[in-house]
């Protein structure tokens, strides 16, 4: 536990501040990709499950990769407020380690063709245990560093971490064509056309690195007392109106950007049924999660808000590229635009979670400035200490709140293909979410006279 923490302190973070707070994003960083990686099985596996002689049908398949999403999302309400109670190292290396309760379930469940379907949903539910690891994982950086680095810091942890997206989508399809680990995991499973597959490295590949990761995390982190609060003061948050409307921005870059990464593979599979979807679909996530990194950097000197307004002004104009080129009737279309359209997307969706990410602690801490402006010295340090505080608490929160749209993307692709035969209708729905958000940014933080312009 370091009980004295000073990183606004110039003197502090060039002697002892900085090494301290690198060394914990180093290892927070793979803890998070593998969060990841493991919150993004199923938008792997279960384009393969029917090849191997599961019956599930489409719907069904498309509420396996829903299913971590809305899991993930609800368990970061909870994961957003255990750092200041528990500490960043302890629950990083618990929480990491939880991760091999659905990696292992996994590497059973798949190599019988009678496990039934409610297995398959537990499974599901639990591999939100990687997606509540996002909201501590970001709350414990933020309180690392200084304010002026924060874009920085947590556009790595976040836009690094995000790469298990597409870690997952890239390795698995890899790991599953051969016997990684011999007849220790088990026999192959043969699809109808006599391939052997060996799914059960989907869960299995994770496993070693999982183990490593969590005693690293244990022996190699630090508690920060400055970090330590209690619910009470965290939950001033749920009465802040910029709390609300960062959580209504975040799902539309998190959110997009999650739900875009768990439903592309089917999205891929049911609009182009000749393109194998697993040869495309890390593409996105990769994009997506390295432009965070460079987002953290661009809202640092741009400014979040302005980045964040251009960011949803051409994701709108994203979807309707993507309209444009989805075949119709079955036929026609162009899977190159689409697939054009969707990198964008993804490129866009990366540079948002930075851009809203970094307009948090700027609006926090703007506010609780202006609220303090006639205290006295200790009064101002306890103000900048709420507004750490509160910071922490709403990156976390939001980020909750964002994941939401890791279950809401694909699950809309599912019920909108179920009633009209196409995903149309859930894009045009996308569309005109963005213009809420495009408004949202522009009205309060963006325009000539906003109430907190950052």
């Amino acid at each position: 536990m370091i009980h004295e923490w000073h990183p606004e302190d110039a003197a502090f973070w060039a002697r002892t501040g900085n090494r301290v707070a690198n060394r914990n994003l180093a290892i927070s960083i793979p803890a998070l990709l593998l969060a990841f990686a493991v919150w993004m099985m199923f938008s792997a596996v279960t384009v393969s499950l029917p090849l191997v002689g599961f019956t599930f049908s489409t719907d069904q398949l498309f509420w396996l990769t829903a299913l971590p999403g809305l899991s993930g999302a609800t368990l970061r309400i909870f994961y957003s407020f255990v750092v200041p109670l528990f500490g960043g190292r302890r629950w990083t290396a618990i929480a990491t380690a939880s991760l091999l309760i659905p990696a292992v379930w996994l590497g059973f469940a798949v190599q019988d063709v009678s496990t039934p379907y409610w297995q398959f949903v537990a499974i599901a539910i639990l591999c939100g245990f990687g997606g509540g690891n996002f909201a501590s994982s970001m709350s414990n950086i933020s309180f690392f560093y200084p304010k002026a680095r924060q874009g920085f810091a947590l556009g790595m942890n976040a836009g690094l971490g995000n790469l298990g997206v597409s870690a997952t989508q890239f390795v698995i399809p890899l790991v599953i064509t051969f016997g990684l680990f011999g007849a220790i995991a088990g026999g192959p499973q043969i699809t109808a056309q006599g391939e052997a597959l060996f799914l059960q490295n989907a869960g299995f590949i994770w496993v070693p690195f999982l183990l490593l990761c969590s005693v690293v995390a244990w022996f190699g982190m630090n508690d920060l007392s400055a970090a330590r609060s209690s619910f009470a003061e965290q939950a001033v948050i749920f009465k802040r109106k910029h709390n609300w409307l960062m959580c209504w921005l975040y799902i539309g870059t998190f959110g997009s950007f999650i739900g875009f990464s768990a439903g592309f593979p089917m999205l891929i599979k049911t609009q182009f049924p000749d393109v194998n979807p697993m040869t495309y679909a890390f593409l996105g996530p990769l994009v997506g999660a390295l432009m965070r990194s460079a987002g953290g950097w661009l809202a640092d000197r741009l400014g979040g808000a302005v980045l964040t307004f251009w960011v949803f002004a051409l994701m709108i104009a994203g979807v309707f590229g993507v309209l444009h080129f989805l075949p119709v009737d079955g036929s026609g279309g162009s899977f190159t635009g689409f697939l054009a359209c969707f990198m964008a997307l993804f490129v866009l969706t990366g540079i948002g979670n930075a851009s809203t990410f970094r307009m948090i602690p700027v609006i926090f801490r703007t506010m609780r400035e202006r609220e303090s402006a006639n205290a006295d010295a200790a009064g101002k340090a306890a103000a900048m200490r709420q507004a750490g505080i509160e910071s922490a608490a709403v990156i976390g929160f939001s980020s909750a709140i964002g994941a939401y749209g890791g279950f809401f993307i694909p699950k809309s692709y599912g019920s909108s293909i179920a009633l009209t035969g196409g995903p149309e209708m859930a894009l045009y729905g996308f569309i005109a979410f963005y213009a809420t958000c495009l408004a949202i940014t522009w009205w309060w933080y963006s325009r000539r006279g906003a109430e907190v312009p950052c």
